[in-house]
């Protein structure tokens, strides 16, 4: 979680929102990304999307079964999406998304809804207040 905070920071500088995430499969880290969907003129830019993509292309498969996802805001709905069709096995978030959390706080589509084909474990609260405490500067200086 502590290199997704570094990813988070990336994003910050670049004037995104300050969200980073990394897929780890066997111990190693095969995915990492941040938010882009500014500089990048692209809505699904999300941290979540950008990192399991890079994951999908650096195993040569979309499908990432055994990965733990670490992020560190809970996952919006189409990240939540995603993660459930890359069949990854975990996801370990910092700070709860209110507004638009696919992990329980907004929609319980991680991992608790049964109509999926694939169940993906859920953690979240790991390192929240460090996470919270960036999202919150960062929109309080954008204001």
């Amino acid at each position: 979680m502590r290199h997704a905070l570094a990813l988070a920071r990336q994003a910050q500088a670049q004037g995104e929102v300050p969200v980073g995430a990394v897929v780890v499969a066997d111990g190693a880290i095969i995915g990492e990304g941040w938010n882009r969907p500014i500089g990048s003129s692209d809505p699904t830019a999300h941290a979540e999307i950008v990192a399991l993509r890079a994951a999908a292309a650096a195993i040569g498969n979309y499908r990432l079964p055994g990965s733990t996802l670490y992020v560190t805001l809970e996952p919006c709905p189409m990240c939540a999406g995603a993660i459930v069709h890359a069949r990854v096995k975990r996801v370990v978030f910092a700070a709860n998304d209110p507004r638009a959390g696919a992990a329980g706080s907004m929609f319980d589509l991680l991992p608790s809804d049964a109509r999926f084909n694939h169940h993906t474990c859920c953690e979240g609260g790991v390192l929240a207040e460090e996470s919270s405490t960036m999202l919150k500067t960062f929109f309080r200086q954008r204001r």
